[in-house]
This record gives C-alpha cells, sequence and structure tokens, in this order.
C-alpha cells in the first residue's frame, strides 16, 4: 500500500527539554506511477548485475584488439595482468561505491542520487565502449562501476520508501530478482552481441573508410557490449524523471561525514585487496605475503577507526550501532556467508563443468544460466513468501535447500549428467533467492527509514565481501592443488610421473598418444571430482551456520495502516530515531539531539 503521511517525531536532548518537528514525507503517487518507478529501479539494477557479468565474455576479444604484443604477436603476460583490471576496477569501484551511496540516499534523498547515478553509469559506457586503449577501457569501467555501486543500494533504498507493509518485501524481491536476473543474462546477451553484432558489414555498406573515427568508435562488436547500456539507461533516466515528479525520499539536515567515508572505503579497499591476493605466489618482485598482511593490517586499523569515529559523533559516515540490533546484524551475517557459499556454487559448477565432464560453452551456459535464473526466480518468489511466512522460516527454507545442494554437488563424479547438474545447481539457486528478500526486509525495517540507504548497502557489500572471499579461497586452493599435482606428474625429479597414474598397458606409449591423453583427461577428471568434494562440503557447513542468524531475522513483515502519526522520544546515545511500527522512524538524525 502506498502511503503519504507527514510523521511528528519528538526528540529529547540534555537540557534542552523537549521540541516536536513535523518531518516531510514522499508525497502519494498512483500504483501505476509507483510500479513504473520501481520497474526504473528494477532496470538500473538490473544493468549493474549485467556488467558484472557480460565483461568477462568479451575479455578475450578485447585482449586481442587492445592488448600490446610480443615478439611471437601473442598478449604479453603483463597486458593480461593489466587487462584484468578491466572487471577489478568495476568489482573495487562497485562495492566501494556503495556505503557512500547508501549515506548519500539518506541525506539528499534517492530520487536525484539514482537518477545521478543513471547519468554516470551511461557515461562510463560511453566511455568504455569508446576506448581506444586499454587505460581508457579501465577508466571507463572504473566510472562504470561507481554508477553501478551506486544503483543497486539506492535502488533498494528508493524502492522500501516507495512500498510499505506486505508491498515492501515484494518490491525488494523484484529488485533483488532483476539484480540476479542481470548476471544471468550477462553471459548470454555477450555471446550474442560477439558472434552475431556484425558492425563491420554495416560500416561497410554505408562506404565509411577503413580508419575513419567512426569506425574506431563501432568496432569491433565488443564495444558494443558495453553501448548496449546506454539506449537502456537514456529510456530509464527518461521514464524515471517523468514518473517520479514531484517524489522525493525523505532528506536529513546533516552532512556528510567525508573522513569517515574516506576512511571506510580505505578499509572496504584494503580488505578486498588483501582478499585477492590469497595463493598469489608472485608479483613480480614484491612479496604477495607481505603485502596481503599489510593490507589486512591497514583494513583492521582503518575499521577500529570507523567504528571509533561512528560511535563519537552525532552523525557519522557508517553509524555501528546498527549492529546494536539483533534483525540488522543477523542480516549481515546471513549476507556475508551465503555470498561464500554462492561463489563457491558459481566457481565450483564452472569449473566442474569444465575440468571434469569437460563440457564446452553450451554446457556451461546451461549450468551457470540455470543457478542464475533460479536465483532470481527465488528472490521473486521470497518477496511474495513473506506476504504469508515468517522472514525466518523463508530464509530457513532457502538456507537448508542451499545446504541440501551443496550436499549433492559433493557427490558429483565424472558420470553424472550435464541435466543434473543443472537442476542441483538450479536448486541451490532458488534456496540462495528465497534469502534475498527476508535479509533485505529484516535490514531495512530494523534500519528505519532513515538509514534505509546505508542498510542496503551494508547487506549488499556484506555479500560481495562473502563471494570475494569465496573466490580467493577457491582460487588459492586451485591453484596450490594444480601445482601439486604437477609437480607429480611432471617434475624435474620425476619427469615420468605420469605413468604412475594411467594404466600399465598404456606405460609403454608416448606422452602425446590419442590413448595415453585420454587416460590422463580422466584421471584429472577423477582428481578434480575428489578436489570439489572437499570445497562443496565447506560451502555447506558455511551455508548451516547461517541458519542460526536466520532465525533471528525476525517473524512475519510489519503490515502498516494506511494513515498514521509516529510520536516518541527518541533515547539519548540510541541511534536509528524512534522506534515505532516500521523500524527506526526519526528522519532527522541517527541519535538524539
Amino acid at each position: 500500500m502506498l502511503l503519504a503521511w507527514s510523521p511528528r517525531v519528538t526528540c529529547r536532548g540534555a537540557g534542552i527539554g523537549r521540541s516536536t518537528r513535523r518531518v516531510p514525507y514522499p508525497a502519494s503517487m498512483s500504483r501505476f506511477s509507483a510500479w513504473s518507478l520501481l520497474a526504473v529501479f528494477g532496470i538500473g539494477v538490473f544493468l549493474a548485475g549485467l556488467e558484472l557479468m557480460i565483461t568477462a565474455t568479451a575479455l578475450p576479444s578485447i585482449l586481442l584488439d587492445l592488448a600490446l604484443v610480443d615478439q611471437l604477436g601473442k598478449p604479453a603476460f603483463s597486458e593480461l595482468r593489466h587487462a584484468s583490471w578491466i572487471i577489478n576496477g568495476y568489482l573495487l569501484a562497485y562495492v566501494v561505491a556503495m556505503p557512500l551511496a547508501g549515506r548519500l540516499a539518506d541525506v539528499w534523498g534517492a530520487r536525484r542520487l539514482f537518477l545521478v547515478a543513471l547519468v554516470v553509469f551511461i557515461a562510463g559506457s560511453l566511455i568504455a565502449g569508446r576506448g581506444q586503449t586499454l587505460d581508457e577501457l579501465i577508466l571507463g569501467r572504473v566510472i562504470q562501476g561507481i554508477g553501478g555501486g551506486v544503483l543497486v543500494p539506492v535502488g533498494t533504498a528508493a524502492a522500501s520508501h516507495l512500498f510499505e507493509g506486505y508491498d515492501r518485501p515484494r518490491a525488494l524481491g523484484i529488485i533483488g530478482a532483476l539484480t540476479f536476473l542481470g548476471m544471468a543474462a550477462g553471459p548470454f546477451l555477450g555471446a550474442a552481441i560477439l558472434g552475431g553484432f556484425d558492425v563491420s558489414g554495416g560500416l561497410d555498406r554505408m562506404g565509411v573508410e577503413e580508419h575513419a573515427a567512426l569506425r574506431d568508435a563501432l568496432t569491433p562488436a565488443w564495444r558494443w557490449v558495453f553501448y548496449v547500456n546506454v539506449p537502456i539507461g537514456l529510456i530509464a533516466l527518461l521514464v524515471a524523471w517523468a514518473t517520479s515528479h514531484g517524489w522525493e525520499t525523505p532528506r536529513r539536515p546533516a552532512g556528510v561525514d567525508v573522513v569517515g567515508a574516506i576512511v571506510w572505503s580505505i578499509a572496504l579497499a584494503a580488505i578486498l585487496g588483501a582478499t585477492t591476493l590469497i595463493g598469489v605466489g608472485d608479483l613480480g618482485g614484491v612479496d604477495p605475503l607481505a603485502l596481503g598482511t599489510g593490507l589486512v593490517a591497514l583494513a583492521v586499523a582503518a575499521t577500529l577507526l570507523t567504528i571509533v569515529r561512528g560511535m563519537s559523533r552525532r552523525d557519522p559516515f557508517l553509524d555501528p550501532r546498527l549492529f546494536r540490533r539483533v534483525a540488522f546484524s543477523s542480516a549481515a551475517i546471513v549476507s556475508l556467508l551465503t555470498g561464500f557459499a554462492f561463489a563457491t556454487a558459481i566457481i565450483g559448477g564452472a569449473v566442474f563443468v569444465d575440468r571434469v565432464l569437460y563440457g564446452g560453452p553450451d554446457d556451461q551456459r546451461l549450468a551457470l544460466g540455470a543457478l542464475a535464473a533460479a536465483t532470481a526466480l527465488g528472490a521473486l518468489i521470497s518477496g511474495f513468501a513473506v506476504r504469508v511466512l515468517s522472514l525466518r522460516l523463508v530464509t530457513l527454507v532457502g538456507l537448508i535447500l542451499c545446504a541440501a545442494c551443496l550436499w549433492l554437488m559433493s557427490r558429483w563424479n565424472p558420470a553424472v549428467r550435464i541435466g543434473e547438474v543443472a537442476v542441483v545447481l538450479g536448486g541451490f539457486g532458488l534456496g540462495f533467492g528465497l534469502t534475498v528478500t527476508p535479509r533485505s526486509t529484516a535490514a531495512v525495517e530494523s534500519a528505519g527509514r532513515a538509514s534505509f540507504g546505508m542498510a542496503s548497502a551494508i547487506v549488499t557489500v556484506a555479500r560481495m565481501i562473502g563471494m570475494a572471499i569465496g573466490v580467493a579461497i577457491l582460487t588459492a586452493y586451485g591453484s596450490t592443488t594444480i601445482d601439486r599435482l604437477y609437480d607429480r606428474l611432471f617434475s624435474p625429479a620425476n619427469p615420468d610421473g605420469w605413468k604412475q597414474v594411467i594404466p600399465v598397458e598404456l606405460r609403454d606409449r608416448p606422452l602425446r598418444d590419442g590413448l595415453v591423453v585420454n587416460a590422463l583427461e580422466a584421471w584429472e577428471a577423477r582428481e578434480a571430482s575428489g578436489i570439489l568434494v572437499g570445497i562443496y562440503l565447506v560451502a555447506g557447513v558455511v551455508t548451516i551456520l547461517a541458519i542460526p542468524p536466520g532465525l533471528a531475522l525476525g517473524r512475519r513483515t510489519r503490515m502498516l495502516p494506511a494513515e498514521r502519526t509516529t510520536i516518541g522520544a527518541v533515547a539519548p546515545g540510541e541511534a536509528g530515531g524512534v522506534r515505532g511500527s516500521d523500524g527506526q522512524d526519526e528522519l532527522e538524525s541517527t541519535i538524539a539531539l
């Protein structure tokens, strides 16, 4: 139900008595306008999710076109490392921008910030698509990441303000579903653009010269992986501007704690950087262990400084007192732990299809597409399920389904069929999706309207950190195991070690013999399958650990009346304001004045 109300908020401060002020809340709008605006928010988070996955498909083509070449005409290894920032730059900007975006949404209003984020995202897409060097492309990706990192928490916060009661989790379910649907569509759309978009042929028919600026800007086809965002973003911008005219989320008369934002961004960047160094053996002269240790120390120091600053300021960038609320802390923990499991399912599933089943691109798209699509479906279903079931029950069902599917994954072997892999990964995605809306709903309602943006950002950042840790651990474990197996087969001390793992009757044949190659591949598939067993079981245990905090998310989401006035006193030093039927509803400050 859409509401238009102006709560009276009573603030109490030491020695200054009581005062009551009226805080304006968004004007009412028709349901058509509300759902149109929600669709725009959904387009924004869809584009942000799309860009998380679509570029990986185009990376080989980008390398062939933009990377410097060595004497053999192959992309140099240093350029490959350089090019990895096409993905890493987006991810880093995406994650670091989220908390700042959440805070700005609470202070300045979500509508205008969402519109600005769309403009930034479109500009980044244009710069990335037009990039003539790797550095230009990386710059565009960083700008894209900033825009995408703003779109997700601000879109979630705006949807939380736009809808109330049982309509709110349904709206949050749609937002969550479109985020993961964008991730699912990324590889498919990227492959379609690279394989079927003949820009050069069209320019030839138009008579455009070979080295014309227009041709350089529009070809090769990988540029349209970024350009595709531009018309979609412009349409979303126009619709958002038209449907949201006269509507804005509450704004708080407070500035942004710039120092706190910088300190927390340093902490976040440092922990993400340290995570990516797990298991790295060589950085070209720099000791990865020393660098990783330094980054961890920096992250810990910056986090402690953020906490101290947050507890001592009236209006901090990140208010640590939000974590005093059990539901909010539980939502963040569930997001962190399930993020780890989600990364395990994605990477583990891809590795299993590639190295155990030796499946091709179609098999990869089937398996991972089933995972991402089922995740989107689960998020959508959970938005409706919490209308009749408690947040904790929907979360519990999702976590149990995730754990059960991870156990089934641990039983996979080289004889399993790709259809079964897709079904099990889809089951995991469905379970993970069921946890999306309950934790988002619990977080925003616990934090209250004054902190919808920051609450949305923290839950999303927790998931991204969990995924980053999962990917880093999988990469470190995988690379270490590969090195160990390689030494077993081909080390200088035992160059014929490979003969010990193939049938006796084949040991007199040369290494490149077809039967020997088949035997080694079969052995490799069995080894990879055995390695993945432990990885899946660890992820299953992590998922089970998420059950206790999942049970603390709360019972049923709040059913709000059509009109109301909230009056109450803010206890001195309490963060988040007045506790009303919709969480912490004080809109002027996160603590008492």
